[in-house]
């Protein structure tokens, strides 16, 4: 199975190298915003917000023990992050998260387009589940055209069918 993926424009998905572990834990620092609303001491606050690093590592690892790990680059600067799992029906998007200073510039959508393409090779849809509140993430992700399967209010799963596959007639 191929594990880079390049775009013409310097973009690179890279494998997760242990070495990139305290990438990933400060990019996950920078995506818990919400956690800094509490009225609480800063020390309070950072220590919960390691505590649900912690617990998303393990809970990954526990639902997606077959997940691949990803580092996304710009012009060899560490950008973000992914987490896939390819499985046998789907190619899921477990985890996605960029730095504040690549927000918004298309850059998101390239790489879900990269593996929207994975999917499409694979005649398997792109599965994710997004906040219900993330809503510039789940926008990106109606343009792309993803639908909404299921909430419970907190997330949204959508999925995306590639133009060949013949998706389930839903009522």
């Amino acid at each position: 199975m191929k594990t880079n993926f390049n775009s013409s424009t310097g973009l690179l998905i890279r494998p997760a190298r242990d070495s990139d572990k305290p990438f990933i834990a400060a990019l996950h620092h920078t995506t818990r915003d919400d956690l800094r609303l509490i009225d609480a001491k800063r020390d309070f606050i950072e220590t919960l917000i390691e505590q649900q690093y912690h617990a998303q590592t393990v809970g990954y690892g526990e639902m997606f023990p077959n997940a691949m790990y990803f580092i996304i680059e710009m012009q060899f600067e560490r950008i973000g992050q992914i987490v896939v799992d390819f499985g046998m029906s789907d190619v899921r998007l477990v985890d996605f998260s960029l730095i504040p200073a690549a927000r918004g510039k298309g850059l998101g959508k390239q790489v879900v387009q990269i593996l929207q393409n994975a999917a499409a090779t694979n005649r398997v849809p792109l599965t994710l589940a997004v906040q219900t509140l993330n809503l510039s993430a789940k926008a990106l992700y109606l343009q792309l055209g993803f639908v909404i399967t299921d909430t419970n209010g907190v997330y949204e799963q959508m999925i995306w069918y590639p133009p060949s596959f013949n998706a389930p007639i839903t009522s």
